[in-house]
């Protein structure tokens, strides 16, 4: 029998294995310890959504119509409001479009830009996979850097960034920003900023391409995708959004409409009350830094070496002589699952990430561990 033709597309393997599976058998040698697994590998929220949010989302549950593709007038307002209050004043309400999180929207961008396999797509080496997967999908030419200062953005469709950034921690300053920027108009490439961890330097106040101090109040060439799961523990409700040059926007809500991508209502009610408020950021801000203040003291005693970790939710560690799986194990025989860095890119091979996103009691169980 002839098998339809749709069948030889599944069997032509285009994306490569899922990331995550390859923590199988740490979680196994986790699970043998005898007081049980703590998992650090996590990058999801564990604290709760906050009251202001959940309210917000219960008084909007009365949904029957079609929601608004481009966003509510109130959540739209409250994006540039949001962003206004990180130095940003070049937005207005139809410089923003909301997404059903960050994910799809990274890894659907090449194909609302219509890129295909005459373009190149570049990204960090060491950071979130979907990027790859976005180019891809399109059969754009990947292409990997070990440091965006180095780029060469000649020829290069979509120039993608991270700060802070997953898993290194790393925040570019303005003075970076403004030579990327300056690098990509210079050759028509699209920066785009993935600031899903913006509310999050430590050591220092992260920066967005869109402030005044970076792109002097010109937002032309340049894109963000921001998310609500980090700062306001949204992962569940799935809530992101774009900003940015005015033109791209417009294309890709009239992309979005054809398709029918339309954040739920609940949700964008949700998004607004979350937006407008500081207060819990500010909570949960505390909360990572005292599970940071807790943790690496115990991982420096242990060996360790913390590189970048200036912002964002990982500790970004190596030590001598150890490649990431073996790191990964070691910690795994304390019944503590990391996340070996090669899973992020080759250049990962000698780290590994212990995410800030486990529970008090979960990340005092790992301190206790690597402490005896």
């Amino acid at each position: 029998m002839t098998p339809p033709r749709w069948s030889a597309t599944l069997s032509n393997k285009l994306f490569p294995e899922f990331p995550w599976s390859h923590l199988a058998p740490l979680r196994k040698v986790a699970g043998s310890h005898p007081d049980g697994v703590v998992n650090m590998a996590i990058g999801a929220p564990v604290d709760p959504t906050p009251a202001i949010i959940r309210d917000a989302l219960a008084k909007a549950a009365d949904a029957p119509g079609y929601p608004a593709i481009a966003g509510t007038s109130e959540l739209r307002e409250a994006i540039v409001n949001y962003y206004s209050r990180k130095g940003v004043r070049c937005l207005d309400a139809t410089m923003v479009l909301p997404t059903i999180g960050s994910k799809e929207a990274i890894g659907q961008l090449p194909a609302f830009l219509g890129l295909n396999s005459n373009d190149t797509i570049t990204f960090p080496d060491i950071g979130y996979p979907t990027y790859e997967i976005g180019a891809l999908a399109v059969g754009a030419t990947p292409h990997r850097y070990s440091d965006p200062m180095e780029v060469d953005t000649e020829n290069v469709a979509v120039f993608w960034i991270n700060s802070p950034s997953n898993p290194e921690g790393r925040i570019l300053d303005v003075a970076e920003l403004r030579t990327l920027v300056s690098r990509a108009r210079a050759t028509k490439t699209l920066l785009v900023s993935d600031e899903c961890y913006l509310d999050f330097g430590w050591d220092r106040p992260a920066v967005s391409i869109l402030d005044s101090a970076v792109c002097d109040d010109d937002p032309t060439g340049l894109l963000v995708i921001n998310s609500l799961s980090k700062r306001s523990n949204l992962a569940g409700y799935r809530a992101g959004f774009f900003a940015g040059d005015p033109t791209l926007i417009a294309a890709l809500l009239d992309y979005r409409q054809h398709m029918g991508q339309m954040v739920p209502g609940p949700v964008q009610a949700a998004m607004t009350a979350a937006l407008l408020d500081e207060d819990h950021v500010l909570v949960q801000r505390e909360l990572y830094l005292d599970r940071l203040a807790s943790i690496k003291p115990a991982v420096l005693a242990a060996g360790f070496t913390v590189k970048y970790s200036e912002g964002g939710l990982y500790l970004w560690l190596s030590r001598a002589g150890e490649d990431c799986w073996q790191i990964a194990d070691w910690f795994a025989r304390l019944g503590i699952v990391c996340v070996p860095g090669e899973i992020y890119g080759t250049s990962g091979r000698n780290h590994v990430r212990l995410s800030l996103t486990a529970s008090d009691s979960a990340v005092a169980e790992a301190t206790r561990r690597l402490r005896v």
